[in-house]
């Protein structure tokens, strides 16, 4: 799907909401509502009224990892965007250009044996492409000054949970042209995010919870909504490709799958916090729609003709008119309702991108329902 529209430059969320003024919080942002065709505007503080007792937002817990590393290749100057990290220890990764803007550009990865001089001593070799066809992401292999390769899950410098280590001292977290600034660590993690047992992440921000606060949290659950957690540690997904989404890990618990097949069952919405939600939640879901408790691997990718068979609602951030993101927004809601929203935040001056504001799609509303529940 690719929608028809531009989004103007100065639409670019450049800094966080909490930087924009004196006494702003992380939830000072717009709030756009899609029931069907039917748009509305809101500010994001009234989400807990928007929403009903019995419904259930599905969360996603992975923390964001300090996943843009420097390094070189001879004397040139490259930054490693650490992606996802595979079960032999190799991780997927694309090579990006400084840009002199403190922010980098695409470049084409490879050859096979490509070299990357990492901090530490340590270097990244490059294998080979992560799908045929594709040069952006390449299956790497961190290696000891002297290439000595460390071997299986546990080793000290090859490892998965080395290059978390190198990434803890040498990294930060990814940015593109559009933000203003380096950010802290802190300013991409939710407060949904959570320290997993292998120290294993999200290469780019869950960003759709970002705005939730402690007290927004505490305000929904006052009024009856439910939280399932389930996780999905997201790779890279640079804008200048808008390729669909590689495999990513997840799991969703056993407790979850059960909150969510009870809702389900009770006529209860269940409302994706952001489109790593969605994948994996339709990822642990049976043809017939239960959602079982699973954890692995997923390459699901949903589009309009496979539709969703779990997730009645989403709130998610606004995706460029390329971004394959769209697809999944159509299968939730309709192309109908999906272009009559970015019409209407496109006359409206919401703002794009991980700081920028959020959308909350909706089934249409029932009168009669309504009108027979409030007699």
């Amino acid at each position: 799907m690719t929608l028809a529209v531009r989004v103007p430059e100065e639409l670019s969320a450049r800094v966080p909401a909490e930087q924009r003024g004196p006494g702003l919080d992380r939830d000072a942002v717009r709030l756009l509502v899609s029931r069907g065709v039917e748009v509305s505007h809101h500010a994001f503080g009234e989400l807990p009224r928007l929403l009903r007792a019995g419904d259930l937002l599905v969360v996603n817990t992975s923390r964001t990892l300090a996943a843009a590393v420097d390094g070189r290749i001879g004397h040139a100057r490259v930054v490693v965007h650490f992606s996802t990290c595979g079960d032999d220890g190799r991780w997927a990764v694309e090579l990006r250009d400084p840009d002199r803007k403190g922010t980098t550009r695409a470049r084409a990865g490879g050859p096979a044996g490509t070299e990357v001089r990492l901090p530490g001593g340590l270097r990244l070799v490059l294998e080979e492409p992560l799908s045929a066809g594709s040069g952006r992401l390449w299956w790497a292999r961190v290696v000891g000054s002297h290439r000595r390769e460390q071997e299986g899950p546990e080793g000290a410098e090859g490892s998965g949970a080395g290059v978390l280590g190198l990434m803890r001292a040498h990294g930060r977290p990814i940015r593109y042209s559009y933000t203003e600034r380096d950010q802290p660590l802190s300013v991409y993690q939710t407060v949904f995010a959570l320290p997993s047992a292998d120290g294993a992440g999200s290469a780019e921000m869950p960003s759709a919870a970002r705005p939730f606060t402690v007290r927004m949290v505490t305000d929904l659950v006052s009024r009856g909504v439910q939280f399932a957690p389930i996780t999905l540690h997201t790779g890279v997904a640079s804008p200048e490709a808008h390729e669909p989404p590689y495999p990513e890990r997840f799991a969703v618990p056993e407790a979850s799958a059960r909150l969510i097949n009870a809702v389900k069952a009770g006529n209860g919405r269940v409302v994706a916090v952001g489109t790593t939600a969605v994948r994996a939640v339709e990822s642990a879901a049976d043809a017939d729609g239960a959602v079982r408790a699973r954890e692995g691997w997923t390459d699901l990718v949903i589009t309009p003709e496979r539709g969703v068979r779990v997730v009645d609602g989403l709130l998610t951030g606004l995706h460029e008119p390329e971004a394959s993101h769209l697809l999944m927004l159509e299968a939730v809601a309709g192309r109908a309702a999906v272009d009559r929203g970015y019409e209407a935040a496109l006359r409206g001056l919401y703002l794009w991108h991980e700081f920028g504001d959020v959308h909350l799609v909706l089934p249409a509303e029932n009168p009669h329902s309504e009108h027979c529940a409030s007699n």
